[in-house]
């Protein structure tokens, strides 16, 4: 990535969340591809432009959890999937593996805000459907790792 490719995507009104989604996105990205280490990865994303309109708190546990734990979430949605997880492109392998690791971690964001924000991210840098594959993937992985609140969700 050059300096002018690394940055969120410009449009506006985006919380500092969304954008701390958007650049772990980006960061995942760049690990998927280069293998690099997490450290080397943050900080290169740290400099990006507009970096300083996202939460860098909630990026930094994204994308390190993410990255840290990718094993355990990539087996949780590997049976979820309809192929190999190398056969994922790395945009939906991404955001796939930062909705599994909100789901899975971040019980106070409501499992629809992550799943929605898991199809914005894939709407504004994945293919043309992959939204829709991240959404069943992700609303398959919410049931069953919160299955009362997707119960609950359901009765109204």
């Amino acid at each position: 990535m050059n300096e002018k490719t690394l940055h969120a995507n410009p449009s506006k009104n985006r919380t500092p969340r969304h954008r701390a989604r958007e650049f772990a996105l980006q960061g995942l990205y760049q690990w998927l591809l280069n293998n690099e280490s997490a450290s080397t990865v943050v900080n290169h994303i740290r400099g990006a432009h507009g970096f300083d309109k996202a939460d860098a708190e909630h990026f930094t546990v994204l994308l390190n959890g993410a990255i840290g734990s990718s094993v355990e979430l990539r087996a949780m949605f590997a049976p979820l999937v309809d192929r190999g997880i190398n056969e994922l492109s790395p945009i939906e392998h991404a955001v796939l593996l930062i909705g599994a690791y909100e789901l899975k971690n971040n019980l106070e964001i409501p499992y629809r805000v992550v799943i929605n924000e898991a199809v914005e991210l894939t709407k504004s840098f994945g293919g043309i459907d992959g939204h829709k594959y991240v959404n069943g993937v992700l609303d398959k992985l919410a049931a069953q790792l919160r299955p009362e609140e997707v119960a609950a969700d359901k009765k109204r």
